[in-house]
Order: C-alpha cells, then sequence, then structure tokens
C-alpha cells in the first residue's frame, strides 16, 4: 500500500497544471460605444442567441432596469440616453441569474413557459421547476 502511495504522488507531480478553467456558459459582455446622446450595442443578437431566449424578452427587460427607451435596428440595441457598459453589463448578469440559470443546478439550459399565469423555468439538466420572482 506505500509503494502505491509512492507511485500516485510521483504520477501527481508529472502532471501538467490545467493553466486556465473555462465554463461551459459564459455570460457575454457588450459591445458599443456611444453616438451623441445614444448610446449603440452591437452585439444585441448575439447575446440573445447565447442566452437563447427572445430578444424581445430581454428588450424588455433592459428597458424597464434601465430606464431607458430604446429599440432594435437590424442587429443593434439602440437605447436613448448614455448609459455606462458597467450598468448594462450588470443588468445583462442580473437577467441571467434570474431568466437563464438554473436556481438547483446553476446550467444555462432552461426554458421558459407560463403556467396559469405565472412565469416558470424548467431545467432540461436536473428538471427542476422555478416560478420567476421577477416581473418584467
Amino acid at each position: 500500500m506505500e509503494n502505491y502511495e509512492k507511485l500516485l504522488g510521483r504520477a501527481r507531480q508529472k502532471l501538467p497544471e490545467q493553466s486556465k478553467k473555462s465554463e461551459r456558459f459564459e455570460i457575454p459582455g457588450v459591445k458599443g460605444h456611444i453616438q451623441g446622446n445614444k448610446t449603440v450595442i452591437t452585439n444585441f443578437l448575439q447575446i440573445c442567441d447565447t442566452f437563447r431566449r427572445d430578444k424581445n424578452h430581454l428588450l424588455k427587460y433592459l428597458l424597464r432596469e434601465l430606464a431607458s427607451p430604446g429599440y432594435i435596428e437590424d442587429t443593434r440595441l439602440i437605447l436613448g440616453r448614455k448609459i455606462s457598459s458597467n450598468l448594462i453589463n450588470a443588468k445583462i448578469q442580473r437577467y441571467a441569474e434570474d431568466f437563464i440559470l438554473c436556481k438547483e443546478c446553476n446550467k444555462p439550459d432552461t426554458t421558459l413557459f407560463k403556467e396559469d399565469r405565472i412565469l416558470k423555468i424548467k431545467c432540461a439538466a436536473c428538471g427542476a421547476k422555478h416560478t420567476v420572482k421577477t416581473k418584467i
């Protein structure tokens, strides 16, 4: 048994160190610019595709949370006032926590559905169902 422990320790020393842990799901950051008194987000549809959610759902959430008028033009989201990217990223992070990630297993494999006028989230990975507390 002692010999096995020595061999195991020697094998672990020869293993290469992992340089970076990467998650399967990463919340994308916004890319855009300020144009006059408007904020233009150029990767809005890519964010929606990553989340696998309807663009109108995310648009409605962001407009409500940022207290700003806005609209989708082609692949861009145009907001009616100057907003810092840090604030927009924080709201997108909050959206992911409320509407994307499962509360049980923390995986993004979820779908939204309504049951008796109540919005619920169902996880395809673990099968858990939860009501969504945030209203849009």
